[in-house]
């Protein structure tokens, strides 16, 4: 998602109706007519609109907000009206100095940008990845099948599809340790072009993101990394329309009890006149933040910092749920790309060489993570 500055207020007009408290069957009548209920900051209590005024009106126009139909938790829709999330386990976590990079560089070596480039084009080529559109489940399925071969060197690693109310699925990769603590690298891999039925090629925001990590997986899974701690590499459905497919996601994650140690989410990764990682403030672990800042500045150099806004990007989700969750990107939001949710988020404007770095930031954070 990731958004230029916008004041989202002046939007709520649009929608069709406020958020005041309504009755359970009223509630269900709006949602089979296909409204949906979202929040543009922690005091707004809420709106119903299409899908279609999600896209074109909110998105579209670079407003932030996050879809909370379907969540049902106090404590997540607490922290979305502006509360810290509850998790013990998050003050029990230490996040240590940087240590192991001998191993972390002898990884870093093997990644390059040719696996990128193509995958890149490829996801860039789909008219749109908009999570409801054919073209949004047909680059699903071509994603998953990537992720399969990428992942094929290695027959303990597991690719699988996380399902979801609306067709177009999330994929997760999952390398086995020897521990079943999680550490998560992640990318949604959805687009928009400001509507539903607009050409999104969604380059940089997100494909840029998904080719990161796809290529981190793919030296590990060549090199037969065996891990400590269990790494998985999510790719997520539907975060151009309120952060949907990581919120099925880690609300499952809750449920079931996991464990996990840190969430490190990608959100463009392709477009950097500063040529550094850029670190961002909010909805984020601030033990996790650190680290992360620790971890780019021995293997990468200096880095940039900001605040991306109400529900930005997938790490609210992991960071609602109270997970320790951090997000990096490309570039500062004043001097990011300006063609994101626009058909002219092209190819032809992706710096691989910006890639290559978050890839070697993402390799260096699951190798030091790995010891956690």
């Amino acid at each position: 998602m990731y958004f230029k500055s916008f004041l989202a207020t002046s939007l709520l007009t649009l929608s069709m109706a406020t958020a005041a408290t309504i009755s359970d069957n009223e509630f269900k009548a709006r949602v089979k007519q296909g409204l949906r209920l979202i929040k543009t900051s922690a005091a707004d209590p809420g709106s119903w609109v299409t899908d279609e005024e999600k896209i074109s009106n909110y998105t579209g126009k670079c407003a932030h907000f996050v879809d909370i139909t379907d969540i049902k938790d106090p404590e997540v829709l607490k922290t979305f009206d502006g509360q810290k999330p509850v998790n013990a386990r998050l003050a029990a976590i230490t996040y240590p100095a940087v240590s192991h990079q001998s191993e972390a560089n002898g990884l870093i070596a093997q990644l390059n940008t040719s696996g990128p480039q193509n995958w890149l084009k490829t996801l860039s080529d789909f008219y749109n990845r908009y999570y409801k559109s054919s073209y949004g489940t047909q680059s699903g399925t071509w994603l998953f099948n990537q992720v399969k071969s990428i992942s094929a060197p290695n027959a303990r690693i597991v690719v699988t599809q996380f399902s979801h109310s609306y067709a177009q699925p999330s994929i997760i990769a999952r390398i086995p340790g020897t521990s079943s603590n999680l550490v998560i690298v992640s990318a949604h891999f959805d687009s928009t072009g400001g509507s539903t039925i607009a050409r999104g090629p969604g380059a940089v925001d997100n494909a840029s993101g998904c080719v990161v990590i796809m290529e981190a997986l793919r030296v590990l899974a060549a090199t037969g990394y065996a891990p400590r701690n269990t790494m998985e590499f999510h790719f997520y459905s539907g975060e151009e329309a309120g952060l949907l497919g990581s919120a099925d996601i880690f609300r499952n994650y809750k449920s079931t009890g996991k464990n996990i140690l840190a969430v490190v989410n990608t959100d463009m990764a392709g477009y950097s006149p500063s040529g550094k990682i850029s670190s961002y403030n909010d909805y984020s672990d601030i033990g996790l933040l650190a680290y992360v800042r620790r971890i780019i500045t021995a293997y990468i150099g200096s880095y940039t910092t900001d605040t991306c806004g109400y529900g930005c990007s997938d790490h609210a989700s992991a960071y609602s749920n109270g997970f320790p969750a951090a997000y990096v990107c490309d570039e500062p939001d004043k001097t990011s790309t300006p063609y994101i949710h626009s058909p002219n988020d092209a190819y032809s404007t992706v710096s691989f060489t910006t890639v290559l770095r978050h890839a070697k930031f993402t390799m260096a954070f699951l190798i030091e993570a790995n010891y956690l």
